[in-house]
């Protein structure tokens, strides 16, 4: 291994909110995610992952009719959900879910939202919640990467 290697570049993170219904700063989230992204990334058992062979995130903030659709037809459940993963680099994340979701648990909708990209990034990097004891995991995990990125 050579002294003079270059690290390995971050992907580039574009964020598009095509849903009217909620304002999301998108300027603020591509800042976070980019921030969420190099904390993923340092978690040294998460090797060979999708996020770290990726050259550009895509995380697009979406209305719940959307956020249904791909539900139904990428995993075949019924409903919308707060956020989808694929592999290839795409976050969506479904606004009014997440404004719903903020009421629920006291958070404002930008914690919320922000929560939402580091669970992305999350599956990017290899983790899962299929189960009770990876969903338990992984929400640690998401918990202490959002309380180092926020302080909370």
């Amino acid at each position: 291994m050579r002294g003079n290697s270059k690290p390995a570049a971050f992907p580039k993170i574009s964020v598009r909110n095509i849903q009217r219904a909620i304002t999301v700063n998108t300027v603020d989230l591509k800042k976070f995610a980019g921030m969420a992204v190099r904390c993923c990334l340092a978690l040294h058992q998460r090797k060979g992952t999708d996020l770290t062979r990726l050259r550009e995130i895509f995380i697009w903030i979406i209305s719940d009719r959307r956020m249904t659709c791909l539900h139904r037809q990428f995993l075949n459940k019924a409903g919308s959900t707060d956020v989808l993963t694929f592999e290839h680099g795409e976050i969506f994340i479904s606004a009014e879910t997440a404004r719903q979701n903020a009421r629920v648990f006291g958070n404002s909708l930008t914690h919320e939202i922000r929560l939402y990209v580091v669970h992305g990034l999350l599956h990017l990097h290899g983790c899962d919640d299929r189960t009770k004891a990876r969903a338990r995991e992984m929400e640690k995990v998401q918990q202490r990467i959002f309380r180092e990125l926020t302080g909370w």
